[in-house]
């Protein structure tokens, strides 16, 4: 006859490791308004949409009239030229760090799935760097107000996401650490 314990190790072993993972949740507190200026992407997961970037890795978001956020992404690809993408963002109600962003023309906005899931997971209290995630975990990115990040720092951003259940062995690091 088995013991329990034996049987709870045998369970722990086997479980999903995002179970044993803290799930992704946004901030609870985020002023957009300081949110919004130019950020510089410090490191991504692998994503098609930046396979051509290079190298000087951006995102502008800026307030707008109608309630919605501006979104301007902008890269150097690898023969020098600029790639930018341009597209809206909206804050989801009752959640200051989640957002919703949209990448497709004005006349398709009427269209639920062309909104993607786009959460501050994780604030410096200066707003100096933000990380951005969503639930499923596919999505990630280090942002910081300054085109490189100190190592020390980077690393305990990685933790805190790796405890979230974010698989980061395909990180991408964009820029340089200090």
């Amino acid at each position: 006859m088995r013991s329990p314990s034996a049987l709870l190790l045998l369970l722990a072993c086997i479980a999903p490791a995002a179970y044993a993972a803290n799930p992704v949740t946004s901030v609870p507190e985020m002023d957009i308004s300081r949110y919004a200026g130019q950020w510089y992407e410090i490191a991504h997961l692998p994503m098609s949409f930046q396979d051509e970037c290079a190298g000087d890795i951006t995102a502008a978001y800026t307030l707008r009239e109608d309630e919605l956020i501006g979104v301007r992404n902008a890269c150097r690809t690898a023969d020098g030229e600029s790639s930018v993408a341009e597209g809206v963002a909206r804050q989801v109600k009752g959640h200051p760090g989640r957002l919703e962003v949209r990448f497709a023309p004005d006349w398709l906005s009427w269209m639920p799935f062309l909104w993607a899931d786009y959460w501050v997971i994780d604030l410096d209290p200066g707003y100096t760097w933000a990380v951005i995630g969503e639930p499923g975990r596919d999505y990630f990115w280090i942002l910081s107000r300054e085109p490189a990040m100190d190592r020390a720092l980077f690393e305990q951003i990685k933790a805190r996401a790796i405890a979230m259940g974010y698989d980061l062995g395909p990180l991408i690091v964009a820029a340089p650490l200090r």
